[in-house]
């Protein structure tokens, strides 16, 4: 049987400035936003397309990913709870049992996707004067990289990992498996950051790590095959015709990056939801379906009639 690699996965928040801490999680997103906007940027000078249209397709890009992937946990995988909780939908805070500041913990891709759609159609009738599927077969490039930075993002947060196993890729998630108080109460360390550092290093506490089962890092399996996603998209669209066949590179993301999803889901963990009451598959796996289906249906759409409008 093959055995883990024992790796102690036990990050740091983040860069710790002094004055501010630029938490990893945060800096995952800022790369990817900054690069997609390189890209669109080298997409648009070759598309003769005014560079002041970007701007706004920036602004329209990071709202719809950043509420469509709040919204998209919400309603998809926690809605018992926020039914209850409206107003932590759009606050980073929790107010029972105690008030506490919690950040925006839940983001779901699938939510992201379907509110970049609904932005982009806004965005191409009103500002871009272009059809729907034109900025949809080129924004997927920029979106396909973000994807890969999202998830190392998650993995830096040890959130949306795997389950457990005895293959050679797991890695030992210390904080999932204690949070910051267990950390604390279970060494007598009253600085968090000091005590998960005991745990991972010091004999004393050999018996605590112990306990850190050796996971899937689903994080950085889908993060790895995004890379692959967007390397055939980027390729695609600079190298070949595939840019003048209309839905063809948004129906190609979404069988590609939906497929990713979809057999990575069988080694994570579950992230709840309605698997509960449709079962078989994980609530991840029947939101890529309707994705992967409609990816399909652009991708003949576009083989047959490649000249298509929106």
């Amino acid at each position: 049987m093959t055995q883990p690699l024992n790796i102690v996965w036990n990050p740091s928040e983040g860069i710790d400035l002094g004055f501010f801490m630029i938490r990893y999680y945060s800096l995952m997103f800022v790369i990817a936003f900054g690069l997609g906007w390189f890209l669109m940027k080298k997409i648009f000078e070759r598309e003769n397309e005014s560079l002041d249209k970007l701007d706004s397709l920036f602004v329209w890009t990071v709202l719809a990913t950043l509420i469509g992937a709040r919204l998209g946990h919400v309603f998809f995988y926690d809605w018992e709870y926020f039914r209850n909780h409206l107003l932590e939908i759009f606050l980073p805070f929790k107010f029972e049992p105690k008030f506490e500041f919690t950040g925006f913990q839940g983001l779901a891709s699938h939510g992201a996707a379907i509110a970049i759609i609904i932005a982009m159609y806004y965005y191409s009738k009103v500002i871009l004067k272009r059809p729907l599927l034109w900025i949809l077969d080129r924004v997927v490039i920029p979106v396909a990289s973000g994807a890969i930075f999202v998830r190392l993002g998650n993995f830096f947060n040890s959130e949306i990992i795997g389950h457990e196993t005895t293959s050679a890729f797991g890695i030992r998630f210390l904080h999932d498996k204690f949070s910051k108080a267990d950390a604390v109460n279970a060494t007598k360390i009253a600085n968090p950051k000091e005590a998960y550092n005991a745990i991972a290093t010091d004999p004393k506490f050999a018996n605590l790590l112990a306990e850190v089962p050796a996971k899937h890092p689903t994080q950085l399996y889908e993060a790895f095959c995004y890379i692959f996603v967007f390397a055939a998209l980027y390729f695609l669209y600079w190298k070949t015709n595939a840019r003048l066949k209309t839905g063809y590179l948004f129906g190609l993301f979404l069988v590609l990056l939906f497929v990713v999803r979809f057999i990575v889901e069988f080694v994570k963990e579950s992230q709840g939801g309605i698997e509960k009451e449709l079962g078989l598959f994980s609530t991840g796996q029947w939101l890529s379906i309707p994705f992967i289906i409609i990816g399909l249906f652009f991708i003949i759409r576009a083989q047959r009639n490649p000249l298509a409008n929106s």
